[in-house]
């Protein structure tokens, strides 16, 4: 485990490595700083002995040498804290980049897997603990233990035998020190897991608030949030309380062995001048305070550590699979699914087995069915979001897997039931990511395309609004029809549509499906419907059940089965009527 940590810590300060010029100004800042700590004690010793001597003459550098030590230990306490805090901001700017960017390459099943609240806080709270490590901790390291050691230099200098004394408690000091160390990584861990779990109640309180505030759970949210909050307290309580008592501890240590010390330099200082014996004993004195600062960089130290093992275990996941070397400029976009066989990892059950069928160029398949009969996870494998291993999806008669992962998405269009938008303007919500250079006349046309230029007229800004948070101004008509409009700007030659009418009022879906009629003319699509009325012209429907196809036809030839697929129709015709 020591090992295991050592190698944490030495990976950690790597990340000091491209600004070492700054850091080694900074440690010669701190060396003059700690060099005038004995400094200071040889001055007392010589002020004492010229009083004593009554020789005046000597006297008047003393008061010069007193200035140059302040002006030096200022300028170095300066110079070390100023470049520290810049490379202790380089290593938190690229630490947090380095995980946000690792999250935009994670497989989905990672964010499907991992509370949103801790990989926030991961992002926030724990790099700002790796930062106290690489940097404040190196910093009272540096300058507190050049200062311990110019003044035991100075004490063995002075009087050897009698400096043995700290040798004597070294070793009691060095079991503390590992003890406390084991237990502020075990507290930190349940410290930083606390804050996690706080980031995402909060995080679900402020995207769920509507709800929370319908259903009454304002106060079941506070209990789950002073639970969790209370848990924290007492976790850095305990922290703190672990760390006053390493302190006190030590200080009581250094206390024994600094009495001893006086006791017997009183016996064995007798021939020294008063001037050496108190510059002595207020060299000695000096140390506890060393000390004391050497034991909070340790505790800033297990904190980076913990904080840093979930950082690099972020940083060490593999990205999404993406071994694809074949790219295409030019997509026809005919899909084809063979024999193709899907588990989520964990899942006792198989999602999808033996699904096979075509879409040719131009085509519409409707995939229908109950819910959770794997008809979402069937359009999100032509994406890649998750790796299929048995059977094939082809994309012009090209294993999708053989694609490379950018140039495949580039060829399909998405548009979910629960659409994302985010808090900038309608514009740029349109023209997101790669389209980000559309030209305007584009967007205008992709909008009214979408029938949402009906709505973004009436506001005063127009395509220059901004939205807010998931475009929580707009109604869930208008948000869809952004996210349709998205979709026909990057005109790809597939579009997959995943309920994406279902949020729609009934004048709304009259205008959009109109609109999708003459877009699909031209763009392989894949529908998931639940109202039937939709995807009547669909060139194909698929009825899955279970994770297998067990209809499949036009509207008429399913009808005339008369079998699941006329069953859904009566029973959303029943419910249409009532």
């Amino acid at each position: 485990m020591q090992k295991k940590n050592l190698a944490i810590y030495k990976r950690l300060l790597t990340y000091v490595n491209p600004h070492l010029k700054l850091f080694a100004i900074s440690i010669l800042g701190f060396i003059g700083y700690a060099g005038t700590q004995p400094l200071f004690a040889n001055l007392i010793q010589q002020i004492i002995d010229t009083l004593s001597s009554g020789d005046r003459e000597s006297m008047y550098y003393l008061p010069l040498f007193f200035s140059a030590l302040v002006v030096m230990r200022g300028l170095g306490g300066y110079l070390g804290n100023y470049f520290l805090a810049k490379v202790s901001l380089n290593v938190i700017h690229e630490l947090r980049c380095q995980i946000f960017e690792k999250y935009t390459q994670l497989p989905t099943a990672d964010f499907d897997n991992t509370n949103s609240g801790y990989m926030i806080s991961r992002i926030t709270h724990n790099v700002s603990q790796v930062a106290q490590a690489t940097t404040d901790a190196v910093r009272k390291i540096v300058q507190e233990g050049f200062t311990a050691v110019g003044l035991l230099g100075y004490l063995f200098w002075v009087n050897w035998k009698l400096s043995l004394v700290f040798l004597v408690v070294a070793p009691v000091i060095a079991v503390l020190v590992g003890y406390v160390s084991k237990r502020l990584r075990m507290l930190s861990k349940r410290i930083q897991d606390s804050i996690g779990d706080m980031t995402h109640i909060t995080s679900e309180l402020v995207n769920g608030h509507r709800i929370v505030r319908s259903y009454g759970g304002e106060e079941y949210e506070k209990r789950r949030f002073v639970q969790s909050s209370l848990y924290n307290r007492r976790q850095s309580l305990k922290s703190t309380t672990t760390s006053g008592l390493h302190n006190q501890a030590m200080q009581l240590i250094l206390a024994i062995a600094l009495s001893t010390l006086m006791y017997l330099a009183l016996f064995f200082l007798e021939q020294d001048s008063v001037g050496s014996f108190v510059a002595y004993l207020t060299a000695a004195f000096l140390l506890p305070r060393s000390f004391r600062q050497l034991s909070d960089a340790n505790g800033d130290i297990q904190r980076g550590i913990v904080a840093a093992a979930s950082l690099f275990e972020v940083l060490d996941t593999p990205s999404e699979p993406d071994s694809g070397e074949y790219e295409s400029f030019s997509c026809q976009g005919a899909l084809e699914f063979k024999n193709l066989n899907f588990r989520y990892e964990g899942a006792a059950e198989p999602t999808l087995s033996d699904i096979s069928f075509k879409a040719e160029p131009g085509q519409t398949i409707a995939l229908v069915g109950a819910s959770g009969g794997g008809k979402s996870t069937l359009v999100n494998l032509v994406s890649r979001f998750y790796p299929h291993n048995q059977g094939e999806i082809l994309l012009d008669g090209v294993e999708i897997n053989q694609y490379k992962l950018v140039n495949l998405r580039r060829h399909i269009a998405l548009v979910n039931q629960q659409v994302t938008l985010f808090n900038d303007t309608i514009a740029n919500n349109i023209a997101y990511g790669s389209l980000v250079d559309a030209d305007r006349d584009a967007i205008i046309k992709a909008a009214a395309d979408a029938y949402a230029m009906q709505f973004i007229d009436k506001f005063q800004s127009g395509l220059d609004t901004v939205i807010g948070e998931n475009g929580v101004k707009l109604s869930g008509g208008q948000r869809q029809r952004l996210a349709l409009a998205r979709a026909l700007l990057k005109d790809a030659p597939i579009l997959i549509l995943d309920e994406a009418t279902s949020a729609l009022d009934t004048e709304s879906e009259r205008y959009i499906q109109s609109a999708l009629q003459k877009l699909m003319g031209n763009r392989t699509t894949l529908v998931i419907a639940h109202r039937l009325s939709t995807i009547e012209n669909a060139d194909l429907i698929l009825v899955i059940d279970r994770g297998r196809i067990v209809e499949r036809g036009t509207h008429q030839e399913l009808i005339a089965k008369n079998g699941a697929y006329t069953r859904l129709h009566d029973m959303q015709f029943k419910e249409m009527a009532h």
